[in-house]
């Protein structure tokens, strides 16, 4: 933790000491809160890093598709010629 955010911490400490103690578990929940989105967030950067993406198709009916499309593409551009 750097000096920055300690001070930043202590700064905030000091606001807190005047809630009552249902505005801090509010605050408490309100955090943990961003905590776990932060992380998921980071989790699922973490997977789409890799390029793949989510389908209810086998890999081989994708393969199958991708190669339609291909030949699909090569007949289009002979066509052109």
């Amino acid at each position: 933790m750097t000096h920055a955010e300690r001070h930043i911490i202590e700064t905030y400490s000091e606001l807190f000491e005047s809630l009552s103690s249902v505005s801090k578990l509010e605050l408490l929940e309100r955090l943990a809160k961003s905590i776990r989105k932060g992380r998921k967030s980071k989790e699922k950067d973490f997977f789409s890093s890799f390029g793949g993406f989510v389908s209810e198709k086998p890999a081989e009916e994708i393969t199958k598709d991708f190669r339609y499309l291909e030949n699909l593409k090569l007949e289009n551009w002979s066509e052109r010629k």
